[in-house]
């Protein structure tokens, strides 16, 4: 089986009560002059997911940022939203574990956790 990305995520549309597919996602690591460089992107699958983030072994110790593109995502439906963007801050201490960021979300409230 290969490697995986450190950092991966799934976006459930909690209004819907489905995965939301097609969610534009971008992955940006604080630098130490503490401006966002953007170090990946990717958009949800099918199932509301993204795997393949990193690259296995790429992820280093730092305060990361997970931004969502729900406006877009909600507006594709024609569904107003309060939240154009979900932007979810982490920090990475242990570099070799796994990172998964899970996002329900729906027009008016998000909730985020660490899982597994």
């Amino acid at each position: 089986m290969p490697a995986a990305s450190p950092i991966t995520t799934h976006v459930l549309d909690t209004s819907q009560g489905r995965p939301a597919a097609g969610v534009e996602v971008q992955l940006a690591r604080r630098s130490t002059d503490n401006r966002w460089e953007v170090v990946a992107s990717g958009v949800t699958d099918a199932d509301g997911r993204i795997a393949d983030l990193l690259s296995p072994g790429a992820l280093a110790a730092g305060v990361y940022c997970l931004t969502f593109a729900t406006g877009a995502y909600f507006k594709r439906q024609g569904i107003a939203t309060f939240y154009p963007t979900v932007a979810i801050e982490f920090q990475i201490v242990v570099p070799s574990e796994h990172y998964h960021v899970p996002l329900l979300v729906s027009p008016f409230g998000y909730s985020t956790y660490r899982g597994s």
